[in-house]
């Protein structure tokens, strides 16, 4: 029961990030506002998320894990309520982004230090597998779950069905173990927490920022970031010496597992939220699918993860967690080159199907194990500080896979422009017209009407065929190189076999 409460909330928290994005247009005529209030709304989400993660798993010592879980749970519930009943956009950020934001940065930590402190040996690696792998296969889900409560009912009723599961959590919030306290109030340590949440706001904005027009004030942010975090970790260091409990402990970082772990859940959320956001992209804007056969499309990548998730521990089990991860990283990395060729104007669902399932059997693997390697040699003592900093990793990794793939996509699609222009109309436009008018070409892309082209034998086909299947290209090349990361990472991790 305890995993299954603490799964649930995985789940909602997950499923938040993104099925949302499949409702923006019923979301601007509700609301009477605009796309862009809508995507800053989605995106203070995950910013607020993120940069309360390390905080709130200090707070679990404090105030003991189950009493944080139970709080963050509360205040999610009512963000979910007022979300549900939003009349503007200004309810709907105060619900959604900052309550929802709130509670989702006190469960998620608290999520797997239940899990730890409830479970050891097998049984334990196996918890923290079907959590872990909830959370990508919520992020999977999620259009197809905001496709069918947009389609067939409204919006609103997403936040109505996460309501509802916080209400199943409580009422059975006493099967969920107590923990004792293992620090003080006078132990909190304020600057530390300004300090990590400012650096990581300041990370997470300017990875969002990242377009042509703001790349000046974007580099800016996140070199601030990095400014700030060194920071912090000086601060932490010398808070530590002066024999006070530091936000988090850096010395913790010396363990390999910890903090490659951490970076290798890193690496996999960035390719797993950006290759799902480029291909929903795809999906709706170039076969103008609706979000509900857009969600049905990525089912095989669902039920892969699902499917080798569960089965990953018993791989763990025989060959340890270092050489199951790599198995998953290689037959991801498979799946992402066999849909690098299946992304045309005229892709059937049986054309992606292998390569969908493949790759979301590979990520099940590093999806079910990265939690466990990373946290399988911290002491008990220090379970919270390292579950918030992997969770942070985590969070992270989900919020800066779309900015990032994002521009991958645009940087694939200016290429393939260039490509075709240079196949089908070299002597039409020269290169420095290219140049010169690039920006005009990729505006004049958007509102091609691709269905229209598919009944055409034309010139504007083949460019427009060209520049799908380059940027698609590029996006899965790139993906799989991110996996070939992990996987290369994956070599560094102490071999770690389950005890029974």
């Amino acid at each position: 029961m305890p995993l299954i409460l603490v799964a649930f909330a995985s789940f909602i928290i997950a499923l938040d990030a993104t099925f949302m994005n499949v409702s923006i247009s019923p979301l601007v005529i509700d609301l009477n506002t605009d796309v862009g209030t809508i995507q800053t709304i989605i995106s203070f989400y995950t910013l607020i998320t993120a940069s309360l993660m390390l905080i709130s798993s200090k707070m679990q010592d404090v105030f003991g894990k189950k009493k944080i879980f139970l709080t963050g749970a509360l205040v999610y519930g009512l963000g979910a309520f007022i979300a549900s009943i939003s009349q503007n956009a200004i309810m709907l950020f105060i619900g959604w982004s900052l309550l929802e934001g709130i509670g989702g940065a006190l469960m998620t930590p608290a999520t797997i230090s239940i899990i730890s402190g409830t479970y050891d040996g097998q049984m334990r690696t196996t918890a923290l597998a079907i959590s872990s792998a909830i959370v990508g296969i919520a992020a999977a889900i999620g259009p197809l779950f905001g496709g069918v409560v947009t389609t067939f009912l409204s919006w609103r009723y997403g936040f109505v069905f996460e309501l509802l599961i916080i209400l199943i959590i409580f009422i059975f919030r006493k099967r969920i173990p107590n923990f004792a306290s293992t620090a003080s109030k006078k132990d909190l340590d304020i600057t530390g927490s300004l300090l990590s949440a400012i650096g990581l706001i300041l990370l997470v904005l300017g990875v969002l920022m990242i377009s042509g027009k703001t790349i000046g004030l974007s580099i800016g942010l996140i070199i601030a970031s990095i400014i700030v975090l060194i920071g912090f970790g000086l601060f932490e260091k010398r808070r530590k010496a002066n024999g006070k409990m530091p936000l988090f402990d850096v010395s913790l970082l010396k363990d390999r597992n910890l903090s490659r772990g951490t970076l290798i859940r890193l690496i996999t959320a960035i390719a797993m939220g950006g290759s799902l956001f480029s291909i929903s992209i795809y999906l709706q804007t170039v076969l103008k699918l609706s979000a509900f056969n857009t969600g049905i499309v990525l089912l095989p990548l669902t039920f892969g993860m699902l499917i080798f998730s569960i089965m990953a521990p018993k791989f763990a089990i025989r060959l340890s967690h270092k050489y199951a991860m790599i198995i998953g990283f290689s037959i991801a990395i498979v799946g992402c080159l066999l849909l690098s060729y299946q992304f045309t104007l005229t892709t059937r669902f049986i054309d992606l199907l292998p390569g969908m399932f493949i790759y979301g059997a590979g990520l099940g693997f590093p999806m079910a194990l990265s939690v466990d390697t990373a946290l399988i040699n911290t002491p008990p003592e220090s379970q919270s500080s390292a579950s918030g900093f992997v969770s942070t990793g985590q969070s992270l990794g989900m919020s800066m896979g779309t900015a990032i793939i994002g521009i991958i996509l645009i940087v694939g699609a200016v290429g393939g422009m260039h490509d075709a222009i240079n196949t089908y109309a070299p002597d039409k436009v020269t290169n420095q017209e290219f140049h010169d008018n690039v920006q005009g070409y990729f505006e004049k892309l958007g509102n091609v009407n691709t269905t229209e082209l598919k009944h055409e034998n034309s010139l504007k086909e083949k460019i427009v065929s060209k520049v799908v299947q380059d940027a698609m290209r590029l996006v899965m090349y790139v993906t799989a190189l991110l996996l070939a990361i992990g996987g290369a990472l994956t070599f560094t991790l102490k071999k770690q076999k389950i005890k029974g």
